[in-house]
């Protein structure tokens, strides 16, 4: 790494500048500009224990094949892929000293665009992924800009010769993005349908895309890999003692992220020594069985690290403003976890969601029948449970038939 081209920037100055114009001239959020500065600061620390204490573009590039080899973009997790980009912007503003941003405005506007509007609300109070509402929100801006271009101002108007059209145009994109092009259009065809909006059901004019998703293995870790994991965090540190908390629950008990982060007082049955929650996901009651170490992790953080705080959730940030935490708090807990422990994540997804995935193939390798394991993943049927099948190799030898001689 020392033997790279001269190093000539401040790391700090750097990261602090770089997050000013992502602030003030790309206009993104608090939060966003805070993630960006938290895997800047994360790199520094990283580089700095090696001796490297300032900045160039090509330390940055080094330091992303240092994490991840020779990687191949398109196959990284989404977790890792978001790290590929923020040092990538990092390294576009020391080569050119601003940044510019790669999104396209989305603008819904008119009649069309205040249904659009109205839709994606509709399609977050479901609560859909945040990536998924923008996804479609995405699409269909495209897909309205088409319709100002023919002079079309209502949704009466499309008719499906309109849409076999605006297929046309989509040609020369990747599948996936057709794929989901469609999709949206349809979804939102059949929310106008249902919603009185238009007296035929529009959406079976969009045509069915054959394009099958090449669904990916789930990552899981076996159980000295979690362990390992879970003994990586200090809990000499009043964080330390909340992180240990929160992963011991996502890794114990298989809990979402944002179930933890929503933990409230009233949630935690001692006496039944149970915990009970609506799931944020789905809206389910879910009772799960408050475990000895689970109990103890909770009850040594309210004594001894929780700050001193009116909120009713459980778990708090640990720098002023005092405030619950979010879903993100809990991730970076389980991911700072994974790094200080040495376990090898290298394209294996490493959050809360691989915990739950442990925890499904340890249940499914114990013989654990699937009407239980779909009660303590809270899922609302046993098909979605299935999805786990996929990691259970053992059983799948069992399954596999002699080559005919």
């Amino acid at each position: 790494m020392r033997n790279l081209s001269r190093i000539s920037h401040s790391f700090n100055q750097l990261i602090f500048d770089a997050g000013e114009v992502l602030k003030n001239k790309l206009l993104r959020a608090d939060g966003t500009v805070k993630w960006y500065r938290y895997h800047w600061r994360r790199m520094h620390l990283r580089l700095s224990s090696k001796g490297i204490t300032e900045f160039n573009s090509n330390i940055g590039r080094q330091y992303l094949l240092d994490l991840f080899g020779e990687f191949d973009y398109a196959v990284l997790p989404k977790c890792d892929k978001d790290v590929v980009k923020i040092i990538n912007v990092l390294c576009e503003f020391y080569d050119t000293g601003t940044l510019v941003s790669h999104k396209e405005r989305i603008v819904l506007d008119g009649t069309i665009g205040k249904q659009m509007k109205q839709f994606i609300r509709h399609q977050e109070s479901l609560r859909l992924k945040s990536s998924t509402t923008k996804e479609r929100e995405h699409y269909l801006s495209r897909f309205l800009l088409y319709l100002k271009d023919r002079n079309i101002n209502a949704m009466s108007e499309v008719k499906k010769v309109i849409i076999l059209d605006y297929l046309k145009t989509l040609d020369r994109l990747k599948p996936s993005v057709t794929h989901m092009t469609l999709r949206a259009i349809r979804s939102f065809l059949k929310y106008l349908f249902d919603q009185g909006l238009l007296k035929v059901d529009s959406s079976t004019f969009v045509p069915r895309h054959k394009y099958v998703k090449q669904a990916r293995l789930p990552s899981v870790y076996k159980v000295d890999e979690v362990q390992r994991m879970i003994s990586a965090i200090d809990r000499s540190r009043p964080r330390g003692k909340r992180d240990y908390a929160m992963v011991l629950m996502a890794s114990r008990l298989g809990m979402r992220a944002s179930d933890i982060a929503g933990l409230k007082f009233e949630n935690l049955l001692w006496e039944q020594s149970l915990i009970s929650f609506n799931q944020y996901k789905t809206g389910r009651l879910l009772q799960l069985p408050l475990l000895t170490d689970v109990g103890e992790a909770i009850i040594d953080y309210l004594k001894y690290a929780r700050p001193v705080s009116n909120v009713p959730f459980v778990f708090l940030t640990g720098r002023s403003p005092v405030a619950r935490v979010y879903s993100g708090s809990v991730t970076h807990a389980v991911q700072d976890a994974f790094n200080a422990s040495g376990v090898n994540v290298q394209h294996r997804r490493h959050g809360p969601h691989a915990l739950r995935h442990s925890l499904a193939s340890l249940l499914l390798e114990q013989s654990t029948v699937m009407s239980v394991i779909t009660e303590v993943l809270g899922h609302e049927d046993s098909r979605s449970t299935r999805y786990y099948l996929r990691i259970d190799l053992t059983s799948m030898k069992q399954c596999m038939l002699d080559a005919p001689s």
